[in-house]
């Protein structure tokens, strides 16, 4: 809650004595606090300013003396100084004096502790209090006037402050560098994904170690995911309205720092020894992933800050210049533009954001050692104030940069902005979330067969034909050039949205945990409760639990969710392009029907690693299909198909055929009549045998014809209607087919309604 505004005593600034410090020993453009020899270099960028204090404390408690020190301006707006016998620790922040012109975008205010934007860690808590506003406010921490009136109330003991730190310890163990092809991703928390997983010790659940303990990598291996991609893990400040409701922005979209980890994913021992034990401990855990294999990918969002709009809180970026940092409309009074739906705009018009942008991804590359980036609401990153375009210069510095371009770079290509959905439009390296493969994926399966028995009308195959392919329609050349195959990540859950299971439990959202009347996440979720709404956890196993539920009814509507489940997986991860799990999925993790659950550091959000049996089972498929992936390439081509035969084969590299094995028509892709059908995948080009994936999205069981392909005989390695791989006679590991059922070409199968089977040639 917000503390009283009574508590908070003015401070006189500029009547104490200040000293001026020499100015930095290198380059003032080495922004940040940089550990030379024989102290420290402080540099900032502050154009608009009369005056820059670099603040120095003696402790990180909130009451500890400060020490401040005049700085030096340089060219470009740059402030620094040198700081004699400074050392890694050193607990500082700025002040910074400038014009007061709330209604042109400057706010400078020197009664303001300000974290440093290059700060690479941070202690204390940021406070929720009059204080931490440039402006005066009322008890209800609104403005008390318009214009704003300046505040002169001393924020020091109310905000966090900025750390020395150092990287030289040791070293990270080296990138693994796995190819895209060979890529599957795995979104989680970091706390969510240990916090209640018994194998990791109880002082290491939930935090960065914990991520890094044996329990939780072998949980990963045995999976067979090659990538972990992190939430943000980025200093973090919750949004007022959520401290007011005593919530926390649990998934960490509101940035406080681009270049300091998260203090609280870090072990209670770290925290208390301060931001270099914590920064140690994120280093730890990415150099133990490396050690098994494991890329670690990070969730990162310069799109927006925790700072908020007009009337927000300064914190840092706001009082260092407000104009640069964010965006503004271009008439006298000003508003802040918000594409973001967060209240601000980064301003990436800006060189100075462009720059700090990509000094933050080359710290986190270099001396983290991270692997590479997913940035939530890519577009505004490429927008000017005219519009998005694939050649803005930061863009374009990404791909040109020598670091940068080596790493897995993916984009959300979309925000609310004006043409805020690019999904297809970022350049080389970009790889981006597809969500138009996600909703495709779930119609067919979900919402398509739920309007099936609704006897509502539904699409024919051709949709889900052209996801499964890869998307080439947004990804092959729509931006003046090629791009691979691996462009498109594909995904049918994420953070963001229902889960697997959940897809499969709830019609409806269920957001009321969140205070917000239900109001908030998407309705547009295409999922299908299969009969009954609520998720297995909260069902009786078996109808004779229920006297109100027929005889036998739970159990085929759990058979047929479990059944949906695995077609949703296999689906994805036979599909062309860069696949990405959402933690827990792989067990049927259940959120009880929240899609937004962004403010719940709770169970509902924590993967919940109690299982039944039935998830043990969703757990081996997953595992067995992944291995599948690995083994075969030709489940994961790295071109796309052309529908032509490639030289020296003999077979397309890509067919489509109707039940009855006749080669689909144009006319046959909007045919509901249509959505039993299959799809021949030739393993030539791969040097690898040839795939059949036979789909019956219908209420009904069908027989199929299978293709004649070059006329080997087929395999059965993968039937949904299975529920567990073993009743296939698979091999877990997918090395040894053997078992499975053999069938002739042109011999014709049963297939259950609603499934998938997947047949390799021998």
């Amino acid at each position: 809650m917000a503390e009283k505004a009574t508590q908070e005593v003015p401070l006189k600034l500029w009547q104490r004595a200040t000293k001026t410090l020499p100015p930095a020993t290198v380059q003032p453009a080495t922004l940040g606090a940089n550990i030379v020899e024989g102290g420290v270099d402080f540099a900032v960028a502050a154009p608009g300013a009369y005056g820059v204090e670099l603040c120095i404390f003696d402790g990180s408690s909130r009451d500890a003396v400060e020490y401040r020190y005049q700085m030096n301006k340089h060219e470009g707006g740059i402030w620094s100084a040198h700081l004699s016998g400074a050392t890694a620790g050193t607990v500082y922040g700025y002040r910074v004096n400038g014009p007061w012109d709330p209604e042109g975008a400057q706010s400078f205010n020197p009664f303001k502790l300000l974290l440093d934007p290059y700060g690479k860690g941070v202690e204390g808590d940021v406070l929720l209090s009059a204080a931490i506003h440039g402006h005066e406010v009322d008890e209800n921490l609104d403005p008390t006037e318009t214009p704003f009136i300046q505040s002169t109330i001393d924020s020091a003991p109310y905000t966090a402050r900025s750390v020395v730190v150092e990287t030289s310890e040791f070293g990270v163990v080296e990138q693994p560098r796995t190819p895209w092809n060979e890529t599957v991703i795995y979104e989680l928390h970091v706390k969510g994904f240990t916090k209640q997983m018994e194998g990791v010790p109880a002082e290491l659940r939930g935090t960065y170690a914990g991520l890094a303990h044996p329990a939780a990598i072998s949980h990963l291996k045995a999976l067979g995911v090659t990538a972990v991609e992190l939430l943000p893990i980025h200093a973090k400040w919750p949004e007022p309205f959520l401290t007011e409701k005593r919530l926390t922005n649990y998934w960490g979209y509101s940035t406080l720092s681009f270049f300091s980890p998260e203090p609280s994913y870090a072990t209670k021992h770290a925290q208390q020894l301060g931001a270099q034990a914590v920064l140690d401990e994120v280093r730890g855990m990415v150099s133990i992933l490396h050690e098994h294999g494991i890329e670690v990918i990070l969730d990162v969002v310069y799109n927006h800050t925790c700072e908020g709009g007009s009337p927000g809180q300064m914190i840092s970026w706001r009082g260092f210049g407000q104009n640069m940092y964010y965006r503004h409309t271009a008439h006298r009074p000003v508003h802040m533009i918000d594409d973001t739906g967060c209240g601000n705009t980064v301003n990436f018009d800006e060189a100075r954001v462009v720059q700090m942008t990509l000094d933050s991804l080359r710290y986190w590359s270099e001396e983290i050692g991270v692997d590479g980036f997913r940035f939530d609401l890519a577009t505004t990153l490429g927008r000017f104030a005219t519009g998005f375009t694939p050649r803005h210069p930061f863009l374009v510095a990404l791909a040109a940069d020598p670091i940068l371009s080596k790493q897995k770079i993916i984009a959300e290509p979309w925000d609310i902005g004006p043409g805020g959905w690019q999904t297809g439009n970022f350049p080389l390296p970009w790889s981006e979330w597809n969500d138009r493969y996600r909703d495709t994926i779930r119609s067919f399966w979900l919402a398509d067969i739920a309007n099936l028995e609704a006897g509502r009308p539904s699409p024919g195959p051709q949709d889900i034909a052209t996801r499964i392919s890869g998307s080439a329609d947004m990804f092959a050349s729509t931006i003046g050039h090629n791009r691979p195959a691996r462009s498109s990540i594909n995904f049918i859950t994420a953070h963001d949205g229902f889960t697997l299971a959940d897809l499969t439990a709830y019609n409806h959202k269920n957001n009321f945990d969140n205070l917000e009347g239900n109001r908030d996440g998407t309705s547009q979720n295409l999922s299908w409760n299969h009969g009954i709404e609520g998720h297995m956890k909260r069902l009786p196993r078996r109808a004779t639990d229920d006297s109100t539920t027929p005889s036998g009814m739970l159990d085929s509507v759990f058979y047929a969710r479990e059944r949906s489940m695995r077609n949703l997986m296999a689906t994805l991860l036979m599909s062309v392009g860069t696949p990405m799990l959402t933690a827990g999925d792989e067990i049927g993790r259940t959120q009880y029907g929240n899609n937004n659950a962004y403010c719940q550091d709770n169970p509902i959000s924590w993967v919940n690693w109690d299982m039944d049996s039935w998830q043990h089972d969703m757990f081996d498929t997953v595992r067995y299909l992944l291995a599948l992936r690995k083994k075969h390439p030709v489940f994961r081509p790295e071109y796309f198909a052309t529908g032509m035969v490639y030289p020296g084969d003999e077979i397309c590299d890509l067919s489509w055929y109707t039940a009855t094995s006749t080669k689909m028509k144009p006319e046959n892709w909007n045919d509901v009549q249509h959505r039993t059908l299959q799809a021949l995948r030739s393993g030539f080009r791969y040097d690898d045998v040839d795939l059949l994936a036979v789909f019956n999205g219908t209420l009904n069981s069908a027989s199929v014809k299978l293709t004649e392909g070059r006329g080997r005989k087929y395999r059965l390695v993968f039937d949904s209607s299975w529920t567990n791989p073993n009743e296939g006679g698979a091999v877990s590991n997918a090395s040894d087919h053997s078992y499975c059922d053999s069938v002739d070409p042109g011999s014709t199968i049963h297939i259950e309604p609603q499934s998938l089977q997947i047949y390799l040639t021998e």
